[in-house]
């Protein structure tokens, strides 16, 4: 059991506005960082700019609030110089995916080992409400008042695309899964990617009604847990089955299909095809949105490897540190 609380990571009076998913989230990584145990003094949180970035100032650990679109950047310095370190980057939807999306692709690329947090509200609060990466085609703000012409980020996929390891999902009034894929973010070796579906209640209130709340969870969201069945509904009565190259959601019981016929959820499967197919899963299109640990697959690690490579050429070379490099060379001593 760990020897810390809640209370060990918490520091400041948090300044969001009432509501917020940012209040939900922070509470949650509390409570997973005192039950995964490592010190606050071996963890640094790293974030960019944004609402969701102020978070940093609200935990007790190593902490930075860096620049627009630059956390998966410091927070890679950070883990190559200090690799006992546990760290977790926090950003938004727009820090995270528009000025910072170069960095979140090459950190999944990278294979970096730290916990990436991306709070998606699906539109830009802190400057006050201008549509996001990841707001939907037709989406009316600020900065789109007759509605966006484009077509969104779907987070898991460009993750997916990038060669990510680790995607997990979850809402962030839902404290008990936040908890538990967060863990298993820490638990991953390598990038983690955990999205947080959250409201902004004042600019994009409600954008996640469907599943904000559990009786919504129950209806509209299916939980997925390596090696069990992908069931769910609210008396877990209806399941996905694959269908050609797609998935379909199917009733049990309902022409002849039995609980054997339903799918069972392989997060750490290699071949990521039917983990992206959960992912991209919606209720625009019928189906449930998928929360939980989708997909969990171990692999070689930047940090690891360049410090692995550091240590291999500074065993090859005649000096390890600068006065040692001096004395390779000729020397004179001056005399008076």
């Amino acid at each position: 059991m760990s020897e810390f609380t809640a209370q060990d990571y918490k520091k400041g009076q948090p300044r969001w506005c009432p509501g917020c998913g940012d209040h939900f989230f922070l509470a949650s990584l509390q409570k997973a960082m005192a039950e995964i145990g490592v010190a606050p003094y071996e963890t640094a949180v790293i974030s960019g700019i944004g609402c969701s970035s102020r978070l940093p100032y609200y935990v007790n650990t190593y902490a930075m609030q860096t620049i627009h679109g630059r956390a998966a950047s410091v927070a890679t310095g950070v883990k190559v110089v200090n690799p006992k370190l546990c760290v977790w980057q926090v950003s938004g939807d727009g820090d995270g995916l528009a000025i910072g999306g170069n960095h979140f692709i090459h950190a999944m690329r990278r294979n970096i080992d730290i916990n990436i947090i991306l709070l998606n509200n699906r539109i830009y609060g802190l400057t006050k409400g201008q549509y996001s990466p990841t707001s939907p085609r037709g989406f009316v703000s600020k900065s789109s008042p007759y509605g966006t012409v484009e077509d969104p980020f779907r987070p898991a996929e460009l993750c997916f695309g990038a060669r990510g390891r680790f995607f997990a999902r979850s809402v962030a009034t839902d404290g008990k899964e936040t908890e538990r894929i967060l863990k298993a973010a820490q638990q991953h070796k390598g990038a983690a990617v955990c999205e947080i579906l959250q409201n902004c209640v004042i600019f994009n209130n409600g954008c996640y009604d469907p599943i904000y709340t559990k009786e919504g969870r129950r209806k509209n969201a299916i939980y997925v847990e390596h090696g069990k069945p992908l069931v769910f509904g609210e008396n877990e009565e209806y399941g996905l089955m694959q269908e050609g190259f797609g998935l379909k959601v199917v009733k049990i019981g309902e022409n002849g299909v039995t609980l054997a016929d339903i799918l069972i959820h392989d997060a750490h499967a290699t071949d990521d095809t039917l983990q992206l197919k959960l992912a991209m899963m919606d209720n625009e299109h019928g189906f449930p949105v998928a929360l939980g640990i989708i997909r969990d697959v171990e692999a070689p690690t930047y940090d690891e490897a360049v410090n692995a490579q550091i240590e291999e050429v500074k065993g090859k070379k005649p000096y390890h540190n600068f006065m040692e490099l001096l004395e390779t060379n000729d020397i004179w001593e001056v005399k008076e």
